[in-house]
């Protein structure tokens, strides 16, 4: 028995290469929710979201053979789903904005929530307002946490390009939010 808890996601990918194509269920466990988020702050919208996310799942396992394990993973699925949600994007030119149901936990966290949920609401709209060369290596990087160079491979820049955009992206945020 393959005991893949412990294991990082390259060997994941290599056993199931090789060994056992059912246990591609750990990869989509561990990705589903990253690659969500992250598409999610391209497309806008739960459906195509939903979507894509499918769409890059079914992809990397059909091309599973293809991957480079010279590379991370996370690099190279990511990168499935930048282009999957750009195609998306390109055929459905306009974008439409998540549905805002926020639930709130418990009566005596009313306030607390209500704040955390402006905030959020807040920095998503200075977010949104960006053109989505800056908003894209920003989400990337802060709330995804990739290195610049892991954003260079998902992508497609130089790694000077990934830098100066996100530096650009936060002067631009910091312009959207006062503005707002």
């Amino acid at each position: 028995m393959f005991e893949y808890k412990n294991k990082t996601d390259e060997e994941v990918v290599s056993y199931v290469q090789s060994q056992d194509q059912e246990l591609y269920f750990v990869i989509v466990d561990r990705y589903k929710d990253k690659l969500s988020r992250y598409v999610g702050s391209m497309t806008k919208d739960e459906a195509k979201t939903n979507d894509i996310v499918q769409e890059t799942f079914i992809k990397a396992f059909i091309n599973l053979r293809g991957f480079d394990k010279g590379k991370k993973f996370s690099s190279w699925i990511y990168r499935i789903a930048h282009n999957e949600a750009i195609n998306i994007l390109k055929k459905n030119y306009r974008e439409v904005s998540f549905p805002e149901d926020f639930d709130i936990k418990s009566e005596e966290d009313i306030t607390l929530d209500f704040e955390k949920k402006e905030m959020s609401e807040r920095i998503e709209k200075c977010i949104d307002d960006m053109p989505l060369i800056y908003r894209e290596p920003l989400v990337l990087y802060f709330i995804e946490e990739k290195s610049y160079e892991e954003i260079s491979d998902i992508i497609r820049i130089p790694m000077g390009t990934v830098a100066t955009r996100i530096s650009r992206a936060k002067i631009l945020m910091k312009k959207i939010c006062q503005k707002n």
